[in-house]
């Protein structure tokens, strides 16, 4: 991540991949390094090398890729001349990772090649394999006389997850260490690929009027979120040994965490940076089994229906995967940064899959203004300002701030402003591997992980992973696919008089009837007052004579409303809502409504409420008219 101006293509190198038949080679690295000959970044004395058990020819190799690269680019049109160019580069040889034999044919296959190309004796190793295997490859390398092999540079890229467990990473660093320098090992993880996930540094320190805030004294809180639509898609048997701990949090998530939170670093040199992210996870505050109990959530989605009505299977009907299964697919976690910039401001991560809509965001939530100015004013209660990072699908910078109402009396709304990379900027779009392989190229070792950052993070995580390992939870699965994830999750925020913030679009509300053709700006005002929040089956929402404080809009599942003497008289479900009547009229609640299935809800408070009936009338009007409409049949089935 060199913040040198110029932009020049990688040293010359041969690239030699481990694992070139693979998935990973053909859907992303490959690609990738297409796109790199399309920007002019890779050398011209470059050449690739790759490496697997299947017998193939270079032919065949050179054949395949170019199915599959035409395939899996995310450009188009396809560059026909760049590629029958960058095809030539690509040679092919079969190997066993503990046949010595093949390497020794490796070694004179790049010898010959680097002569050719005039490479400089630079090689790029790329270990595009399962973990269990560096080592070997790494001693066979040795073995083969690959660490003496002429003059120029050796670095070795690897990838996640690096270890299993704290002990295992421990190990695999150790034993990758018995080969090859720290400075040689670039650790990948394809997360720190993303333009959002780089934004974050440039974000903070080129911004003076944020940085002064950036600590205790004016930050509330921060959420994380990571949330996938997807369930595991094939890969039971990889997910039953990983879990969300594993394959998110440990790395990706705490990635994220370590750039939004560390100490500004003396410069943008690899080192200067990685030694403040190791700072920030070493003042991650490490939970004891009572810290577990109580902030953190674990959570496997069982069967549910989509969007379109059509169902899902739970996690243990997937392939693969054990019917008894204890492997947890979302997690939620309060953690606690004890340094002087963090001290007393909780972070909250969430991460899992099958969730109701795929997204990453970071959620900085400042602390409220004081709001003595306004009381004499009759004015609203000041909200919190967030700062939200939009990192997936849509990227882009939000900032949620007051403003005031235009008309005669001072009333305050909440209003956004957003920044957004596909408005701003014209770029073609990325896999994530572009630009990890070419800092690699160049020597840049500012986006990859060091040993004592690998193990930092492992730190954190053991003690949630070694608790979880003792028990399945009773009431897994405990989430129902495409929902907003386990109710405990949102309790966890609640205790803390705090909620998630659920980023949704227009879309998400057009849903609900009343919403249907809405005015934009009815909507967009809409997106900043609802709240989430989940019920279990058999939770009541609402009882019959409670103060009406909230309405409820459903996004999804199923309530029933009961009348004085627990009969159900109706059912409510996806797009319709309740509770509008208590609070147009300031009454009482005259039912209750209990939840049938998990549902998920939008939350409109008492004050959200009163400002939009207030500022629109017709939206009054309108629900007045609907609840009539509902309920003139059978007025004792009008939830209020």
């Amino acid at each position: 991540m060199s913040a040198s101006a110029a932009i020049t293509p990688g040293d010359p190198c041969v690239l030699v991949i481990f694992g070139a038949s693979g998935d990973l080679t053909r859907r992303l690295l490959l690609p990738a390094l297409y796109h790199l000959a399309c920007d002019g970044l890779l050398s011209d004395r470059f050449a690739i090398v790759g490496c697997a058990m299947d017998e193939w020819t270079t032919d065949e190799f050179r054949q395949r890729m170019t199915v599959q690269v035409r395939q899996f680019t995310t450009r188009a049109p396809f560059d026909e001349a760049t590629w029958s160019t960058f095809v030539q580069r690509l040679h092919y040889t079969p190997a066993r990772f503990d046949d010595a034999d093949a390497f020794v044919r490796l070694r004179t296959i790049v010898t010959g090649l680097d002569a050719e190309i005039g490479a400089g004796g630079n090689v790029l190793f790329y270990m595009a394999t399962p973990p269990s295997v560096f080592g070997l490859v790494s001693r066979s390398l040795h073995h083969a006389g690959f660490d003496v092999l002429g003059p120029g540079w050796k670095r070795v890229i690897v990838e996640k997850p690096f270890g299993h467990d704290l002990a295992s990473a421990v190990e695999l660093n150790r034993e990758m260490l018995t080969y090859w320098r720290e400075d040689q090992i670039y650790r990948i993880d394809h997360y720190l690929g993303k333009e959002t996930v780089q934004n974050l540094m440039a974000f903070r320190f080129s911004n003076g009027m944020f940085e002064p805030l950036w600590n205790r004294n004016f930050i509330d809180h921060i959420q994380f979120t990571v949330s996938e639509s997807v369930g595991v898609e094939g890969r039971g048997g990889y997910y039953e040994t990983s879990g969300v701990m594993r394959d998110m949090i440990q790395n990706h998530m705490f990635q994220m965490l370590a750039y939004l939170c560390m100490e500004p670093p003396v410069s943008f040199a690899a080192d200067a940076v990685r030694n403040e992210k190791a700072k920030l996870l070493d003042a991650v505050r490490i939970m004891g089994p009572l810290e577990i109990a109580r902030d953190a959530v674990r959570g496997q989605y069982g069967p549910g229906r989509g969007p379109d009505g059509a169902p899902l299977a739970g996690y243990r009907q997937e392939a693969n995967v054990s019917a008894t299964s204890g492997t947890e697919t979302f997690a939620a976690l309060k953690l606690h940064i004890d340094n002087w910039r963090w001290e007393g401001v909780p972070v909250y991560l969430r991460s899992g899959k099958r969730l109701w809509k795929r997204g990453t965001e970071i959620v900085v939530q400042f602390k409220r203004a004081p709001d003595v100015l306004f009381r004499a004013s009759g004015a609203d209660q000041i909200d919190n300002n967030r700062l939200i990072f939009h990192m997936q699908p849509d990227q882009g910078i939000e900032l949620r701030f007051h403003a005031k109402v235009p008309g005669t009396l001072l009333r305050l709304q909440n209003v956004n402003m957003r920044f957004s990379y596909g408005d701003a900027f014209q770029a073609s779009r990325a896999i994530g591997y572009e630009v990890l392989v070419y800092n690699c190229m160049i020597g840049d070792a500012t986006l990859f992980s060091r040993t004592d950052l690998v193990e930092g993070a492992w730190r954190i995580a053991q003690p949630l992973l070694d608790a979880w390992s003792k028990s399945t939870p009773a009431d897994f699965p405990n989430y129902e696919a495409a929902s907003w994830g386990p109710k405990h999750a949102f309790d966890l925020l609640e205790r803390d008089g705090r909620r998630w913030v659920e980023i949704i679009n227009r879309d998400v509300l057009e849903r609900v009837p009343l919403f249907a053709g809405a005015d934009p700006l009815f909507l967009n005002e809409l997106l900043l007052i609802l709240e989430p929040d989940v019920f279990e089956p058999g939770e009541y929402i609402v009882r019959e004579g409670e103060e009406a404080s909230v309405m409820y809009f459903i996004a999804r599942g199923e309530v029933a409303v009961e009348s004085h003497a627990g009969t159900v008289v109706g059912t409510l479900s996806g797009g319709d809502y309740f509770g509008e009547v208590g609070l147009l009229h300031a009454q009482p609640r005259n039912a209750s409504v209990r939840a049938i299935t998990q549902t998920d809800v939008f939350l409109m408070k008492r004050r959200a409420f009163a400002k939009v009936v207030g500022q629109r009338p017709e939206f009054a009007e309108s629900i007045e008219r609907i609840a009539n409409e509902r309920y003139s049949i059978a007025p004792t089935t009008a939830p209020k």
